[in-house]
C-alpha cells in the first residue's frame, strides 16, 4: 500500500515509520528539518523494544500525497482546515483519509472542506520528537477507526505492521473518551512540563481529585451532546499515567517549543459546548486560561511580507 502522512509529527512519524518497516511505501509530509534529516538518515525509530533507521519517504510539499492509497493526516487541529486545504488537490478519487487528530471534531471539519468521506481515528500511542528525523515511543500504539468499506483492509495491513486497530460503531464515544483523557493530562503537563507519571505520584497534593473534576465536567456535557461514552472512561485516568509515565503531552512538547497548543480544541472546546447548553465547567475553564496565559509568552508568529 502506498501512504502518505499529511503533518509527520511525532504521531505521524510513529504511525508512517512503523508501515514503512513493514514493506509499505510511505511519504511524509513534514516540517524542513525533518525532511532534511529523514532525507540523509532515514526515520530513527525509537521505540520500546527496538531502535532502528527506517527508510521512507520525505517532502515538505502536501502534493506528496498524490498516489497515495490511504492518507493518514496528522496535523494539529489548529491546521485542519489550511492543511486540508493544500492537499485537496492532490488527492485521487479512490484516497481514503483517517483523521489522526486530538479533538471530537476534526474529521468531520476535514471532511466538510473535502467534500468527501474521512474517517475518524481515535489514538493511543505516547510519543514525541526527540530531534529531526528522531521519533521516541514511550507507550501503546492502537487505534479505533469508524465502520467503511476500507476499514478492513486498513485493520489487517496496520495490524501486520505491529499496529492494532479496533473497527468501532461507537467512534464518536471512544473520541470523547480520549477528549477526556486529554483534558485531564495535556493542560496539567503543560503548565507543570511534567511527565505523566510523576503528576499522578505527588503526595500530599489532592491531583486525583482534581482529575476527577475535570473527568466529571468533561463527561457531563458528552451526556448533554448525545454522547455514549464507553464504560469505564472515568477509571482509566490513572491507569492511564502507569501506561505512559514518561510521556509529555503534546500540548507541554508545543509550549516547550514555543508553539501554540490546541488548547482550544480539548479544555477549550469543552468549555465552548458547556457554555451552549447551560453546563458549568469552572476546571477546565481555570485550565484552558492557564495556558492559554502561559501561550502570551511565546514570540509573536512572523508576519507575512
Amino acid at each position: 500500500m502506498k501512504i502518505a502522512v499529511m503533518g509527520a509529527g511525532a504521531v505521524g512519524c510513529f504511525y508512517g515509520g512503523m508501515l514503512a518497516r513493514a514493506g509499505h511505501e510511505v511519504v511524509l509530509v513534514a516540517r524542513p528539518a525533518h525532511v532534511a534529516a529523514i532525507r540523509a538518515d532515514g526515520l530513527l525509530l525509537d521505540t520500546q523494544t527496538f531502535q532502528e533507521r527506517v527508510r521512507l519517504q520525505a517532502d515538505t510539499d502536501p502534493a506528496a500525497v498524490q498516489g497515495a492509497q490511504c492518507v493518514l493526516f496528522c496535523v494539529k487541529s489548529t491546521d485542519t482546515e489550511s492543511a486540508g486545504q493544500a492537499m485537496a488537490p492532490h488527492l485521487g478519487a479512490d484516497t481514503v483519509v483517517l483523521s489522526l487528530q486530538n479533538g471530537v471534531d476534526n474529521a468531520e471539519r476535514l471532511q466538510a472542506l473535502l467534500q468527501r468521506t474521512v474517517l475518524p481515528a481515535v489514538v493511543y500511542v505516547a510519543a514525541g520528537m526527540a530531534g529531526p528525523g528522531h521519533v521516541r515511543h514511550h507507550g501503546r500504539g492502537e487505534l479505533v477507526i469508524a465502520p467503511s468499506p476500507a476499514s478492513g483492509d486498513i485493520a489487517r495491513s496496520f495490524a501486520a505492521a505491529g499496529i492494532p486497530v479496533e473497527i468501532s460503531d461507537n467512534v464518536a464515544g471512544a473520541l470523547w473518551a480520549k477528549l477526556v483523557l486529554n483534558c485531564v493530562y495535556n493542560p496539567l503537563s503543560a503548565i507543570t512540563q511534567l511527565p505523566y507519571g510523576e503528576i499522578v505520584d505527588s503526595p500530599g497534593l489532592e491531583v486525583p481529585r482534581m482529575m476527577d473534576d475535570i473527568v466529571h465536567e468533561c463527561m457531563a456535557v458528552a451526556r448533554a451532546c448525545g454522547v455514549q461514552l464507553p464504560e469505564g472512561t472515568a477509571e482509566a485516568m490513572l491507569p492511564l499515567a502507569r501506561s505512559m509515565a514518561t510521556q509529555v503531552s503534546s500540548t507541554a512538547q508545543d509550549l516547550a517549543r514555543g508553539h501554540r497548543s490546541e488548547i482550544d480544541h480539548l479544555n477549550g472546546y469543552v468549555v465552548r459546548r458547556g457554555e451552549a447548553l447551560g453546563i458549568p465547567t469552572p476546571t477546565n475553564r481555570m485550565l484552558h486560561t492557564l495556558v492559554r496565559l502561559l501561550e502570551k509568552r511565546l514570540p509573536a508568529p512572523p508576519r507575512n511580507p
